[in-house]
């Protein structure tokens, strides 16, 4: 009988998880029935029998291992917040260069660079066909208020200015996804491409916050702004993808334009020079002395950068192909 029960438990231990209740049935049955003189034998299997059912059951040793993590994390981070590790999700500890610890949340060491300042920033494309001419003249147009509104406040017109430049990419990024989900189809990289150029653009407003507090009215601005502009280039991108990217093409001139406006007042004193934020000496791999003229430099070249990717993007429509067809420029900066 002692065998019967020994079989039994290894023929649910082979079985796994789909019959260890029926195998562990038969061997408490087989035990149960035993009623010889060698009653630590039968002892030893009735244990064996309990250690193996606890060892088919994940649900203790999840729980043991949660709060094992839970207490280490309390011991580690003092009155920080404990978050449960039972999903498995926890951020890996990050090291600053010079050994600190990585204070980011919103980035991480892997996403920072250091930008390309040799850029030509005096290249613009001479508008030819009548989709170009509707396009310089429309974003001319949408500086006049720009102008008149904020004069010569060019952190505030920055700052707005960024608001409008994180809209396209992430509107033509989330346009071809779908369509690459709809058809099948590689997206030649450009979803990243364009994403990333909505990232890009958008740690250049939070860049901006740091050093421009923005007003209530302001405020309401970027959601009005934000409002109508993303709804009219989403419409805009679906009838026509060459004049959206020749659009936001000409944005970026005139950006790299009023960057180089807002680096004439820092030159001249009419604005502060004043110490670079935290922020944008990690995300651009600044020097810890940086300021404020630095910030403006390199944001400028990302600019640059942008309106070279709308500007190509355009050109492959205008000969008839899809962005697929051609190499994304994926991490240009």
């Amino acid at each position: 009988m002692n065998k019967f029960a020994t079989l039994a438990l290894a023929r649910g231990a082979v079985n796994g998880g789909r019959s260890w209740s029926r195998g562990y049935t038969c061997g408490r049955a087989g035990v149960e029935s035993w009623k010889g003189p060698e009653m630590g034998h039968g002892s030893l299997v009735l244990r064996g029998v309990a250690l193996w059912r606890r060892g088919m059951s994940s649900v203790p040793a999840v729980e043991e291992k949660v709060e094992k993590r839970e207490v280490e994390g309390k011991e580690e981070g003092g009155d920080g917040v404990v978050v449960s590790s039972y999903w498995g999700l926890s951020r890996p500890k990050l090291k600053r260069e010079d050994g600190t610890e990585w204070p980011w949340n919103c980035f991480m060491p892997w996403d920072t660079y250091q930008a390309d300042l040799s850029i030509d920033l005096s290249k613009h494309h001479v508008p030819k066909t009548f989709l170009d001419k509707v396009a310089y003249r429309t974003v001319k147009l949408l500086r006049i208020p720009t102008d008149v509104f904020f004069q010569r406040r060019y952190g505030c017109r920055a700052m707005m200015l960024e608001t409008v430049a994180a809209v396209p990419g992430m509107v033509g990024g989330m346009i071809l996804h779908l369509r690459s989900l709809r058809k099948f189809q590689h997206s030649g990289g450009w979803i990243k491409a364009l994403l990333e150029e909505a990232e890009n653009e958008r740690m250049h407003l939070m860049t901006m916050v740091e050093l421009v507090k923005p007003k209530w009215y302001e405020r309401l601005l970027v959601l009005t702004v934000q409002g109508v502009f993303f709804n009219a280039f989403f419409v805009l991108y679906l009838l026509s993808p060459k004049l959206a990217h020749r659009v936001v093409g000409y944005l970026e001139e005139e950006a790299v334009h009023s960057y180089t406006e807002f680096l004439k007042d820092i030159e001249s004193g009419a604005i502060e020079n004043v110490p670079a934020p935290a922020i944008a000496i990690d995300y651009w791999r600044l020097p810890k002395d940086a300021t404020l003229k630095d910030v403006v430099t390199v944001i400028r070249a990302d600019e640059a950068h942008h309106r070279d990717v709308n500007h190509f993007a355009s050109d492959i429509h205008y000969q008839g192909k899809e962005l697929r067809e051609a190499p994304a420029p994926v991490g240009y900066h």
